[in-house]
């Protein structure tokens, strides 16, 4: 099924990959016992490219998501192709280094191949779609310990708390597409822990707030439907200047919690564009946010998930994205562009103990 042997991706020097490493992993249910801790998005790329990436992830996680090899666009390059070696690469370094691995993402709006959208009619691309999942997650079965099946299905500025973000599955499947996803995901892997992925819902401003309103309407009918809903992902993608709504997310994790569900910070760290200042300065206001986050969240309980977009400045997607009009480089993540630890880390340290 996948196209290539995965030993082309092994990696060199003190990353190497041991003989074993393929070997079955522990069944979900052991999986599901063991603490997730911290954790941080990477790239199979930059694993390979430099050694302190995946030293850095060694040191201070224990659990790792692939950033770009579970989607869509590198697992299916076309309609008859699953190219499951990059994320496969990424599952041995987990393993040897004694990490758990999570899913993202199954379904998105974004970064859907160019050949689905030769697919000419509904029912063609509802046989994509749950031939998809089914095959990933089936193909990941006892070996993950959580999915993103649904990734962002919320609109940046809903009016209605019935606003669903529109889409190429929305326009094709309907409403019924994200229900569809979580049952077919279900089906595949009955113990793996199924999550719905949202952002910009953590501070106060009116259209995060709406977000939040919009996205707690959703899950409330996905419960209503008896859809396989297991935890609630808050990517967490932080606008430095944007005070955290403490007591509106302290009472909507509340809510979820009471509904049974887990609370997972998915995609962690923090955007610093527009804060002026020293580094230093810049840092501590960085980890204030985040201790504001962390501290809402765990009001009802304690934050037993945390993963960052990334672990050090050097390869995160924002200085890419949001240059500075200072110039210098933006100061996402817990470690710096040179892998120093920022109090960004001891924030997460801090929760992560509590846990």
């Amino acid at each position: 099924m996948t196209r290539l042997d995965r030993r082309e991706f092994l990696f060199g020097g003190a990353a190497t990959l041991a003989a074993g490493a393929s070997a079955a992993a522990a069944p979900a249910s052991k999986l599901a016992q063991r603490r997730p801790g911290y954790g941080a998005a990477a790239t199979l790329w930059n694993l390979q490219a430099d050694p302190q990436y995946g030293e850095a992830i060694s040191a201070y996680c224990t659990q790792v998501v692939p950033e770009l090899e579970l989607k869509w666009p590198t697992l299916r390059p076309d309609a008859h192709t699953f190219a499951f070696e990059r994320a496969d690469a990424i599952l041995d370094f987990a393993r040897q280094n004694d990490l758990t691995m999570r899913g993202h993402a199954l379904a998105w709006y974004h970064d859907i191949p160019d050949w689905t959208k030769q697919i000419k009619d509904a029912k063609g691309v509802e046989r994509a779609f749950v031939d998809h999942i089914a095959t990933v997650v089936s193909y990941y079965k006892d070996k993950l310990t959580s999915w993103d099946v649904v990734n962002e299905p919320i609109p940046d500025n809903p009016k209605k708390v019935t606003d669903r973000r529109d889409s190429f599955w929305s326009q094709n499947l309907g409403d019924r597409w994200i229900p569809l996803a979580f049952r077919t995901a279900a089906a595949a892997d009955p113990y793996v822990k199924l999550a719905i992925n949202e952002y910009d819902i953590e501070s106060a401003k009116d259209s995060f707030i709406a977000k939040r309103a919009a996205f707690r309407k959703l899950i409330m009918d996905l419960l209503d439907q008896g859809v396989p809903l297991h935890a609630v992902g808050l990517q967490s993608h932080l606008h430095a200047e944007l005070e955290i709504d403490t007591h509106g997310l302290a009472e909507f994790v509340t809510e979820l919690r009471s509904w049974g569900l887990e609370v997972l910070v998915t995609e962690l760290d923090v955007n610093d564009q527009k804060l002026a200042g020293s580094p230093a300065e810049r840092d501590a206001i960085v980890a204030k946010r985040v201790d504001d986050l962390l501290t809402a969240i765990s009001t009802s309980g304690p934050v037993r998930s945390i993963l960052t977009w990334g672990i050090s400045d050097r390869y995160s997607w924002i200085n890419g994205t949001f240059a500075r009009e200072d110039k210098r480089p933006n100061r996402p993540l817990p470690l710096d562009g040179e892998f120093r630890p920022k109090p960004f880390l001891d924030v997460i340290t801090k929760f992560t103990n509590a846990a």
